[in-house]
């Protein structure tokens, strides 16, 4: 039986896996971080003048004021990553 894979990005927290099935069914798993602070400046120019719609990744938006609410959202799973807007107009 050929191996299968699945694959993650980041750094996985409340995970458990079924390790005796992963092993009767030649199951791996791999994975590691995304350097993304390599990118995230000139995406995040592009996200801000609107020239790239971030979709489902930046699905939460706040100000700096209710940032408090942006880091409960993200840890209740209620937004994946939050957008913080710091001295708009």
């Amino acid at each position: 039986m050929p191996a299968r894979w699945s694959g993650f990005v980041g750094v996985p927290h409340g995970v458990e896996l079924p390790i005796e099935q992963m092993f009767s069914r030649t199951v791996g798993v791999s994975g590691g971080g995304a350097p993304v602070r390599i990118h995230l400046p000139e995406l995040l120019d592009d996200v801000l003048a609107e020239r790239l719609n971030p979709g489902r990744v930046l699905d939460y938006e706040t100000d700096l004021d209710a940032i408090g609410d942006a880091y409960a959202a993200m840890d209740e799973r209620r937004a994946i990553k939050s957008l913080v807007r710091v001295g708009t107009t």
